[in-house]
């Protein structure tokens, strides 16, 4: 835990779009008040200092890899910048994978809860479908093992969802959170985990996590590469719509609820994603509410102040079926009229509303191709 005086110092990178050009920035984090300080490094002086009143950043927010806003910037986190905020922090920022197995799908609601149930974060998570080679280059380290055929047999049956775990010593406590590799192991040992709960068998046991720092460090850029190709989504991008599950409901550690909501309402997900988006992507997503809804600069300050999670839904009449379940756009209203609804169970206010859907059916396509076609390029 951090002191309440401490402060801590990291590198950070905002790309300035006018000049085309990456600039790198001392971010000094202050615990007491969330105050921010930006020192340029360039020309070695300050340049911002603010307490970020309305979108405070917290501790949590801050490893290396993260992406925050401060004041419509978009920035990220690539270093710690002294020793005594490494030391300090390194081990609660540890990354490992997380993966959900094609037999658990029709629960990752519940999985996703479980990860933020027990103080992980979620940094990146992406809807894959691996071939046969893809599968083996992900679990060469299991080449020469009698099993290892049935394993790409399996894993390759269906979608798998891959998500980077953050948190203290992460790589132990993720294992021991999906609990021993043999469910029936599991449900005697450690009956609260989940291959307890979701596993059938050694090889259809739900989950998998990173068994160590080399292999976290792989697996993560395997299904979130650094460079070159990204992986493939999942998506269809056809008879489908879009719903966003907004930064404030993410942050809350309400993913995994909406998500079940979604699926036990009878509605496909056949593509899902995290996303962090510049206030250029999230204007032009929400062109067709300028001018138009009030709320509509609170709206762009809000998908841009963190994560933010697409998905592409699939049913009949998608997009009408799914806008019914959203609810109003004002949760409280939503509570009074249609209390089941997304909104009204998971929302605060018309800007953190929990969910961004589909407005007209005919734009139900249109909006999933900006997240999974356009965004991916």
């Amino acid at each position: 835990m951090a002191d309440a005086d401490e402060t801590f110092t990291f590198v950070v990178e905002w790309y300035e779009e006018i000049a085309a050009r990456n600039r790198q920035f001392l971010l000094i984090y202050h615990v007491k008040n969330k105050g921010v300080e930006m020192y340029d490094m360039k020309n070695r002086k300050t340049f911002l200092k603010t307490s970020l009143r309305d979108h405070p950043i917290d501790l949590s927010d801050l490893y290396i890899g993260s992406t925050i806003n401060v004041l419509g910037r978009q920035l990220k986190v690539i270093e710690y910048a002294d020793e005594h905020t490494r030391s300090k922090l390194s081990s609660q920022k540890e990354k490992t994978l997380g993966l959900i197995k094609p037999d658990a799908m029709n629960k990752i609601g519940q999985i996703l809860d479980h990860v933020y149930r027990n103080g992980f974060m979620i940094t990146k998570l992406k809807m894959c479908k691996l071939d046969r080679n893809e599968a083996f280059e992900m679990y060469q380290e299991h080449r020469g093992k009698p099993f290892l055929n049935d394993l790409l047999e399996y894993v390759t049956s269906g979608p798998v969802l891959a998500f980077e775990v953050v948190g203290q010593n992460a790589i132990t406590n993720w294992r021991k959170t999906i609990g021993p590799t043999d469910p029936a192991t599991a449900r005697s040992e450690a009956p609260n985990s989940i291959r307890a709960q979701y596993g059938t068998d050694k090889t259809r046991n739900a989950c998998h996590g990173s068994d160590s720092l080399t292999s976290a460090a792989r697996e993560l850029e395997f299904f979130f590469p650094s460079t070159g190709p990204k992986r493939r989504n999942t998506a269809q991008l056809s008879d489908c719509t879009c719903c966003v599950i907004k930064p404030h409901a993410i942050k809350s550690g309400l993913t995994g609820k909406i998500i079940t909501a979604i699926l036990e309402a009878g509605f496909e997900i056949s593509a899902l994603q995290m996303y962090n988006l510049e206030k250029a992507n999230a204007e032009e997503f929400y062109e067709v509410y300028k001018g138009v809804v009030q709320e509509y600069n609170g709206m762009v300050a809000e998908l841009t102040s963190g994560p933010c999670i697409a998905l592409e839904i699939r049913a009949q009449d998608a997009a009408k079926s799914f806008r019914e379940m959203a609810g109003p756009a004002d949760p409280e209203i939503a509570r009074h009229l249609r209390p089941r609804t997304l909104r009204a169970l998971f929302g605060s206010d018309k800007i953190r509303n929990a969910v961004h859907c589909t407005d007209l059916p005919e734009d139900g396509n249109m909006e999933v191709e900006y997240f999974f076609k356009i965004l991916e390029q």
